[in-house]
């Protein structure tokens, strides 16, 4: 099995149940999740050797954190502790036509000031396949962006095939800052991962006639961004998640990929997920089931489409991590979404 390392920021998440509104919410449920350890969690779940990276603060909070990824077998010696506090955001999980609301409280977490002398990256570089990484961590803080850059930096150096799923958060960044940093970080990725915002607000790029709202997907539009993305940043692979919002409970799911060597575009199957259980975790659910794939030494239409499979499946389990088994991702991706009983 393959050695995929993930680097980012881990949080705790306080959901109103039963879809109630916060102010109608007397208590929260609560789990842990984010972006990069969503991932890990996957890949470990699929039998990977998967190593989450990180700083949390040295209490028991930042204790349950880890404990939390190392329940599901995901490796956490390289984990940092010290600083201030844990991230938390709020989730208020919308239903039909109400959408979901997230709110932060994050400022001045553990990993937003972290530095690189609280990592030796070659030791944590050591053998591995693959780095994951996402938007969203240079996001939280410039040092962290830093931060970012010399991890891909040790991963180059180590050989290692890096992918970044770009992410764009609204509420941690502007546009133009994220398209000035991530822009940057482009050179050290192999596999580029994002949806029609993402590839807008980050890198500038924009497919014609497009509309996920109204259900309006101009693939030609996608494959002809891709392109370009390849020509400027040199990329293996272009990938984009394609998500059509009928309603908050309601979506089309599917995904499209461009293969630079083979200079072809595909579409994989797409699914309806209706009724959503929690959707938060989708992407990263795709991220991770698409690098299992590739890292299996799946062909690249086979790894979108396990992808898409085990983000389907994510889409009806409630909290941040994937925990659906590989046989089941298979059974989906090879045509069986019945739902029947298995006895």
């Amino acid at each position: 099995m393959a050695k995929v390392v993930t680097m980012g920021e881990i949080m705790l998440r306080l959901s109103t149940p039963n879809n109630e509104k916060y102010i109608q919410a007397d208590e929260f449920d609560i789990n842990y999740g984010g972006g990069e350890a969503n991932v890990a969690v996957s890949l470990a779940n699929y039998g990977h050797d998967a190593e989450f990276v990180t700083k949390v603060p040295d209490n028991p909070i930042g204790m349950c954190a880890i404990a939390a990824m190392r329940k599901y077998g995901v490796e956490t010696k390289h984990i940092a502790k010290g600083g201030e506090r844990l991230g938390i955001y709020f989730l208020e999980t919308g239903a039909s036509m109400r959408a979901s609301n997230v709110t932060y409280d994050r400022a001045h977490s553990s990993i937003s000031t972290a530095t690189a002398d609280d990592f030796d990256f070659d030791a944590i570089f050591e053998g591995a396949d693959w780095f994951h990484f996402t938007g969203i961590t240079p996001a939280v803080s410039d040092a962290a962006a830093e931060l970012t850059e010399l991890a891909c930096k040790a991963a180059k150096a180590h050989g290692v095939t890096v992918s970044c799923d770009l992410n764009f958060r609204k509420k941690l960044w502007s546009s133009e800052k994220a398209q000035k940093v991530m822009t940057n970080l482009m050179q050290y990725v192999d596999v580029c991962i994002g949806n029609e915002e993402d590839a807008d607000k980050v890198l500038g790029f924009k497919p014609e006639n497009t509309d996920v709202t109204s259900g309006e997907l101009n693939l030609a539009g996608y494959e002809s961004i891709f392109k370009q993305m390849v020509e400027k940043f040199n990329f293996k692979y272009v990938i984009s998640s394609l998500r059509v919002s009928h309603s908050a409970s309601d979506n089309g799911w599917s995904a499209c990929i461009y293969s630079a060597a083979d200079k072809e575009f595909y579409h994989s199957r797409e699914y309806r997920i209706s009724p959503i259980i929690d959707r938060v975790g989708g992407g990263d659910s795709f991220a991770g089931g698409t690098i299992c794939g590739f890292v299996d030494g799946k062909s690249f239409k086979d790894a979108l489409e396990f992808g898409v499979a085990a983000s389907a499946l994510k889409h009806t389990i409630p909290g941040d991590f994937n925990l659906v088994t590989r046989e089941e991702v298979e059974t989906l991706a090879g045509g069986d979404g019945s739902g029947r009983v298995q006895r």
